[in-house]
């Protein structure tokens, strides 16, 4: 899969072999697509596959779906989109410290998130269990099923036909207590980018928003640490300049644990090659202590935020909302734009039921809900 340059670029390969670590997924020893394609002069096989993400249509609606909180709270906090973008962000820097494979980091982040329906989490276990007698829903599955059957790009065939690294990759994250071969480097240091964004963000989004003090946290060792570290450094801070440099210090902290500690093992282990890499147990995370200490703070976000009676009601009425349209989908499957209807033969009309509206953004579902039921 050598990729032939312009003789003013170097050549992909050639950047690849000077920059990359040899336990990295190198473009050149990539499996290809599913349907092949001639080599792109000057965009390796992983660059393509993040611009083909990048320019989907489900990646635009990221920016009209909630990561936790509901527009009616304000414009202040994270889309799925931010929050997608902050992952990849995160999950580049530390792959360039450590001479991974930058190009698949990205497409795998810009990836992630994909399939997400409205409503976050919530929206998903709505989804989960109006079609739970036919293995449910995943939005971690549905991403994988967006980009090779239902977005649209070519004549030939469905789907952006991703090379089967990225594939893969989404695929390790429908079931991460699947055994079988570890994942790629570069797909161990999005999940744990992941981890750092949510951590940091909805600890910001939470504050800014009221429904958490710093004062209710400061128990906890990782904003302990980071109060401490912020007073030693700056005195006179106002509520929102303190807020902002403890979040700032809890992104760096988690980012700097986790890029230290990953490169120590990976000194220790040595690995020479990826078949070394997913033939072992090794996995990129954080210093066992911070680990302890993610723990405890995703704990509290999970009592005290993501638990907020103001969010447990805007979750209880989308997931009837929801519910609901579903089941007028699969009385009368007709309300389905006829674009959605070819795949009924193919997965049924409960499913592409639940399909449609998991494609839909958070305030399209509630206009459809509102012109599906205007009496509600």
């Amino acid at each position: 899969m050598a990729t032939k340059s312009p003789k003013s670029l170097i050549d992909v390969d050639e950047r690849e072999r000077r920059l990359l670590a040899p336990y990295a997924m190198y473009s050149s020893d990539s499996a290809g697509r599913v349907f092949p394609e001639p080599d792109h002069p000057y965009r390796g096989p992983f660059q393509r596959d993040r611009d083909r993400i990048l320019h989907s249509s489900a990646y635009r609606r990221l920016s009209g779906k909630m990561q936790v909180f509901t527009g009616e709270m304000g414009d202040y906090h994270r889309t799925r989109l931010t929050h997608t973008q902050e992952v990849a962000t995160i999950a580049r820097t530390v792959g360039r410290a450590l001479m991974l494979n930058e190009d698949l980091i990205e497409a795998l982040a810009l990836m992630h998130d994909l399939g997400h329906p409205p409503y976050g989490h919530a929206g998903e276990d709505a989804l989960n269990e109006c079609i739970a007698d036919e293995g449910g829903f995943s939005h971690n599955q549905f991403g994988l099923t967006i980009v090779q059957e239902i977005e649209v790009r070519y004549n030939e065939y469905s789907g952006l036909n991703l090379t089967r690294e990225v594939l893969a990759g989404q695929t390790s994250r429908v079931d991460k207590q699947a055994k079988g071969k570890r994942p790629l480097l570069e797909v161990q240091l999005v999940d744990a980018a992941d981890s750092t964004t949510y951590d940091a963000h909805d600890t910001d989004d939470a504050i800014k928003l009221g429904l958490v003090s710093l004062d209710q946290m400061s128990h906890l060792g990782l904003i302990r640490e980071g109060l401490s570290y912020v007073k030693k450094r700056y005195a006179g801070l106002s509520k929102e300049l303190l807020r902002k440099a403890i979040v700032h210090r809890l992104v760096n902290h988690q980012v700097t644990s986790l890029l230290d500690y990953t490169a120590s093992q990976l000194k220790e282990r040595a690995f020479e090659s990826t078949a070394q890499v997913v033939n072992s147990d090794f996995t990129i995370g954080p210093d066992p202590a911070l680990a302890e200490q993610k723990k405890e703070l995703e704990s509290f976000l999970y009592e005290n935020v993501y638990r907020h009676p103001q969010l447990i009601q805007v979750r209880q009425s989308a997931q009837l909302r929801l519910k609901k349209m579903f089941r007028a989908y699969c009385k009368n499957p007709a309300l389905i734009p006829e674009k959605y209807r070819p795949r009924f033969e193919k997965i049924g009309v409960r499913r592409v039921a639940v399909e449609y509206i998991a494609g839909m953004t958070d305030h399209f579902c509630e206009e459809t809900h509102l012109m599906l039921f205007p009496n509600d």
